[in-house]
């Protein structure tokens, strides 16, 4: 009978340095280390040789989405200054929309300093003599639960709320730096080929590459793609329960094309994901199309949606129905949203290889790692921390080959 598997967190541990954490990014993208894993064998390489790995005629499938400059300081008028951090858009609802409002919208936050916020008005902190102070950006707290809340912001001048962003907000660097967003996190925690607004995490597999290397990859008559999954904080968010059972995943939009879904349909190719925000969705779809077939109509996936039951249906079952589905509603694209966790014991219906960075200890992303590779992940790890490679967002890379 299936059923949520066991697995306790403290088994993913590995001993992780400080001096191994990349701090900042090296001078050019494509000169990070390529550790490249196969069939139980690991190698290291540099990240400009990756198209020399990839079989001809593959589908390469890339996460388009855009790190927005989420954080905005705020103060009090007693003075204390309060950090909000905007986590998915409340009222208008839709990223698109809350992105082009113009007076005033509502957002899910993360607010540092919670306590010493009572409620009042808040008002953006800028010297007064700044031209941001014209456009009297304020705060005003909906509701709060712990360190979240609804946080509705109101501004004058008619700009955006993406424009609003962008002049008040600073690029969410991951909190493991341990430093302040600089000049240069602007350019490089955000990939070339980012496009659509909304995560608040960059995809890092994406920063490795250059141009010259999508070159070399198109030259191998490899199917660049793309999706969208716009990343939320919980990709920060430690596994505080012994089992990971009792870890909770939050919610990700994602949006797939009803073109890419006929290719993955058609198949006879292989299938390499850049980054993990791209193997979630791209399995998520499977569980998508088994709503479609069962509902008539697509659904979020749920957390433990691949561990609970069995499921008669083929891959193409199931992305047939989506695009059945995308087809009689004159649709181009999927859009819903994904909890999925994936963990050893996951059945991998789509991806067969795939390009990441080396992520944290006990961590949901080294769960993934250990679920593609068959258990081998300290093989991989205990390699890259033997041969000096860099660790985590602004780290170096590797190309994982999944173990059938």
């Amino acid at each position: 009978m299936p059923m949520i598997p066991e697995i306790f967190i403290i088994d993913y541990y590995y001993p992780l340095p400080d001096e191994r954490i990349a701090k900042y990014p090296l001078p050019e993208r494509d000169a990070s280390k390529l550790l490249v894993y196969r069939d139980g064998e690991v190698s290291g390489h540099c990240f400009k040789e990756l198209p020399g790995f990839l079989p001809e005629g593959s589908l390469m499938v890339f996460n388009e989405t855009r790190v927005v400059p989420a954080r905005m300081f705020f103060r009090r008028s007693t003075g204390a200054h309060i950090e909000i951090f905007c986590l998915e858009p409340c009222d208008p609802a839709e990223y698109n929309v809350s992105f082009a409002s113009t007076s005033s919208c509502s957002w899910k936050c993360v607010i540092g300093n919670s306590k010493r916020w009572k409620g009042d008005l808040l008002q953006y902190d800028c010297p007064e003599d700044s031209p941001l102070a014209a456009m009297n950006l304020t705060a005003e707290l909906v509701s709060r639960e712990d360190r979240t809340g609804i946080v509705r912001f109101s501004w004058e001048g008619g700009e955006a709320f993406s424009k609003v962003l962008e002049e008040c907000g600073k690029m969410p660097i991951p909190p493991y730096l341990n430093r302040e967003t600089e000049a240069l996190d602007e350019e490089r925690y955000q990939t070339l080929y980012a496009r659509i607004r909304g995560s608040v995490a960059a995809p890092t597999a994406g920063l490795h590459f250059t141009e010259a290397v999508l070159k070399d990859i198109r030259d191998k008559s490899i199917d660049i793609q793309n999706v969208c999954l716009h990343v939320g904080a919980g990709t920060f968010l430690p596994v505080k329960s012994a089992g990971i059972s009792g870890h909770p995943m939050h919610r990700e939009p994602f949006a797939v094309s009803l073109g890419l879904l006929r290719k993955l349909m058609a198949g006879g190719h292989k299938v390499i994901a850049v980054g993990t925000t791209s193997v979630r969705t791209l399995e998520s779809l499977y569980y998508v199309g088994v709503s479609c077939i069962e509902q008539g109509r697509p659904s979020d996936v749920e957390q433990w949606a691949p561990y609970t039951r069995e499921y008669p249906y083929s891959l193409q079952e199931a992305l047939g129905s989506i695009i059945s589905y995308l087809e009689s509603h004159g649709l181009e694209e999927i859009k819903v949203g994904t909890r999925i966790i994936i963990v050893p014991g996951f059945r991998f219906r789509v991806v067969d290889m795939m390009v990441t960075n080396f992520h944290q200890p006990e961590s949901t992303l080294i769960l993934l790692i250990s679920a593609f590779v068959g258990g081998n992940w300290r093989t991989i790890y205990n390699f890259a921390l033997s041969n000096g490679f860099r660790f985590l967002s602004y780290g170096d890379s590797s190309l994982l080959f999944r173990q059938c």
